[in-house]
């Protein structure tokens, strides 16, 4: 799983996505914060979920706990990514709601998820019920020359949501990850 993982963050930094890089990256760079990410799961209270198109790996994300008890009642979502070759196919989305589920099932009243600006990204989480709540001003530098806000998205957990398409998810055990 780690090794999968790895791959798919590379691959998906490499075709433009903002998941905590800025292309090129290798899997070098990428393996000590997929440590990082991986040991908040098998160490800690994170959640991963991930999906497959059969065998393959092409959806993950993280449901991390805030590790603060004053904020005990909502999660963020880190590192939510979709391959690039299986984009546009449902799986983010589906990935999202399974989240979200899970978030119910908790009892949590709200999930969160921040968006580097300038790719669009915003539209796919208001498409799924997210509000922008703010915004960092310039607050990723991804170069000298190039920086960004980061959006802070927020969905209220109170109401009840639509089903949608369906994909494999699965959410890994700490003795899954390899």
């Amino acid at each position: 799983m780690r090794g999968r993982l790895v791959d798919l963050w590379v691959d998906v930094t490499n075709a433009g996505g903002a998941v905590g890089f800025v292309a090129p990256v290798t899997a070098t760079e990428v393996r000590p914060v997929a440590a990082s990410t991986l040991a908040g799961v098998t160490d800690g209270p994170d959640r991963l979920l991930v999906g497959y198109q059969g065998d393959r790996l092409v959806a993950v994300l993280v449901i991390a706990d805030n590790r603060f008890h004053l904020k005990a009642h909502w999660r963020v979502l880190k590192r939510v990514m979709v391959h690039p070759e299986t984009q546009g196919r449902g799986h983010g989305a589906a990935l999202m709601r399974e989240a979200e589920r899970i978030a119910r099932a908790l009892g949590l009243d709200a999930l969160h998820v921040t968006v580097r600006d300038g790719l669009g990204l915003d539209r796919f989480y208001r498409h799924l019920g997210y509000r922008e709540i703010g915004r960092l001003p310039a607050a990723l530098r991804l170069s000298p020359a190039d920086t960004r806000d980061e959006i802070l998205m927020w969905l209220d957990l109170a109401a009840p949501r639509e089903a949608g398409p369906t994909v494999d998810l699965g959410v890994v055990t700490p003795d899954k990850i390899h």
